[in-house]
């Protein structure tokens, strides 16, 4: 078990290291980002992967906050910022990560895009190295089926082929800056595992944190070319992405026991 001295320095790095990105991110926002209309957020969605802005992707999610504010005075929606600004990093490392693929197996790629676009239902892995490979281009061929439907009354319903995405719980809601996809906190809420206090939402932070790590240690052994094929890139990526995500996972599933004891919070 780790000492309680060693899990207080630990998560005391994880939130400046976090409220730090979030501060030099603040203005990352783009400005000239179409959000008028429900239709408009998807097609801007693939622009930005099209033209590798993918870090301004989580500017289109909405996140309801709470209007509270933490021991260490920040508040619940910059806490959610945090975890926006390291999301969007993450994206743009896959993005590049996924550039260098098309580089070092072009052929293979080529293959895997044409497997999976052509079958009606493509297996699980197609799926995966086609969108690890070439995300533009997934998604591109994807958006004559991804549909909105404007319910008229602020919300709008997101389908795929006709069918509403996740039984309808994922959505577009308009906000004062434009249409948003909006994250159903409140139906999330009742789960045990979505985050509450200050150094939960500093996890989930350090978690998109870990897995751009992970994705930088798989971008280097590819420059190395110590990767032969794509088949074994695939593999190495899933492995190294598993593992960052696992320990965070794990440090994530022992604050939320009930007995769990705040790491911030003073030695008795």
């Amino acid at each position: 078990m780790v000492p309680m001295r060693v899990e207080a320095i630990t998560m005391e790095r994880m939130r400046r290291a976090t409220l730090l990105a979030a501060i030099l991110c603040a203005g990352c926002q783009r400005s000239d980002i179409d959000t008028s209309t429900p239709d408009a957020v998807i097609d801007s969605a693939i622009a930005m992967v099209r033209t590798q802005q993918t870090q301004h992707l989580p500017d289109l999610i909405e996140i309801p906050a709470r209007e509270i504010t933490f021991e260490d005075g920040v508040t619940e929606t910059s806490a959610i910022a945090e975890v926006k600004a390291k999301a969007g990093q993450m994206l743009a490392r896959l993005l590049r990560v996924a550039e260098v693929l098309r580089e070092k197996f072009p052929r293979e790629v080529a293959r895997e895009m044409r497997a999976a676009l052509n079958k009606r239902d493509p297996s699980t892995r197609q799926i995966a190295v086609a969108i690890m490979a070439d995300p533009a281009e997934w998604l591109t061929a994807q958006r004559q089926q991804l549909t909105t439907a404007d319910l008229g009354d602020g919300t709008a319903s997101l389908q795929f082929d006709g069918e509403p995405v996740f039984a309808g719980a994922l959505s577009l809601v308009q906000t004062d800056a434009g249409w948003r996809l909006r994250i159903p906190v409140e139906m999330l809420r009742d789960s045990p595992y979505w985050p509450d206090t200050r150094d939960e939402w500093s996890v989930i932070a350090s978690m998109m944190l870990s897995v751009e790590h992970a994705l930088m240690d798989f971008q280097r052994d590819l420059d190395s070319g110590s990767i032969a094929n794509l088949d074994a890139a695939s593999a190495r990526v899933g492995r190294v992405v598993g593992e960052s995500i696992a320990v965070q996972s794990i440090i994530y599933a022992a604050m939320k026991r009930p007995d769990a004891v705040d790491p911030a919070a003073p030695a008795k």
